[in-house]
């Protein structure tokens, strides 16, 4: 009979040997794939789009579910807890991932501990837009507009503690300015409201600007961040005006911790050419993405941005004062 010990290494041996088989002929059934946002919504088409190809070259069916609510939690935390075996995968929120760990006191996932990045998809920028009505045509001639008649400007944002609200507080806080902040509970309602004009001012992701921005009801005077956007090579960069935080949208692909490294490496893989195929780029950038995500589509450089991500979200968050709740 053989003893304990070497009973346990020579189970250990063919859990070693039976992994790697395991994961080479993933996928044998549906693959989940949760979004956290809503159906219809430009990141839930965008899912939908890649993980067709990539259903189509596994020959697998991949199953979009959107669970919202709760600023990502909802979502987040499903795959979280979901067991490791490679038929749960996120479609994660730069919001879920790294501004949420730094607004939220008790938040019941570790972004870090609780997965395993698979690859970047995409980035989504935000854009500062006005009614046509505003008589200001860049964001220093809105930022002199407002300190003409202080308290006169509002702008629509999604939350305080929320990407564009953050933004909105950045420039308050470097430009000097007093813009009325208007949380909105839905996109929709907040550009309903500058477009009829009860609103002056938002802050928006670009998937939901731009068919605006196309019909002209309304003007789009900067986007966040460092660089301009390559579907709007016309507009500035907030940071060519002020030294704005490099807050931005993004999207990635996660499995939850424990997801053998084989399957993780498979699906990156078929990411990786789903994002590179001539449909999914000629119709990201209509929805408002930009596609260039570099070396964090693979595993490895998916974990280095969003470790560096985690950092630089942490350093802006706090420079603005905002505590955890």
């Amino acid at each position: 009979m053989l003893k304990p010990t070497y009973l346990a290494l020579l189970t250990g041996a063919v859990l070693g040997l039976v992994m790697p088989a395991h994961a080479q002929s993933w996928p044998t059934r549906p693959i989940t794939v949760v979004v956290s946002q809503a159906a219809g919504n430009s990141p839930d088409v965008l899912c939908r789009i890649i993980v067709d190809k990539i259903g189509r070259a596994l020959g697998q069916q991949f199953v979009v579910e959107n669970r919202t609510g709760a600023a990502n939690l909802v979502g987040t935390q499903a795959v979280a807890r979901a067991a490791p075996d490679g038929y749960t995968f996120l479609f994660a929120t730069s919001a879920a991932l790294v501004t949420n760990p730094y607004t939220f006191n008790k938040l019941p996932y570790d972004p870090i501990k609780d997965f395993v990045p698979v690859a970047m998809v995409a980035r989504s920028n935000h854009v500062l837009l006005v009614n046509p009505d505003v008589k200001a045509n860049t964001l220093a001639e809105l930022i002199a507009l407002d300190k003409s008649t202080p308290g006169s400007l509002t702008m629509a944002i999604d939350g305080t503690r929320n990407i564009s609200g953050l933004i909105a507080q950045s420039i308050n806080k470097q430009a000097g300015t007093g813009f009325v902040l208007v949380p909105y509970n839905t996109n929709t309602n907040a550009v309903q409201d500058i477009v009829t004009g009860r609103i002056q001012v938002t802050i928006q992701s670009a998937s939901v600007a731009e068919p605006f921005i196309a019909s002209k009801s309304l003007r789009p005077l900067a986007v966040a961040g460092s660089t301009r956007m390559t579907s709007m090579p016309d507009v500035p960069a907030i940071a060519e005006t002020l030294q704005s935080v490099d807050l931005q949208g993004w999207f990635m692909f996660m499995a939850p911790a424990g997801t053998p490294p084989e399957i993780v490496q498979k699906l990156s893989a078929e990411v990786a050419r789903a994002i590179n195929s001539p449909e999914v780029q000629e119709r990201a950038p209509t929805l408002g993405f930009d596609l260039r995500v570099g070396d964090a589509v693979t595993p490895g450089g998916a974990k280095k941005f969003l470790d560096a991500e985690l950092a630089s979200t942490g350093k802006a968050i706090q420079s603005l004062g905002i505590q955890p709740e």
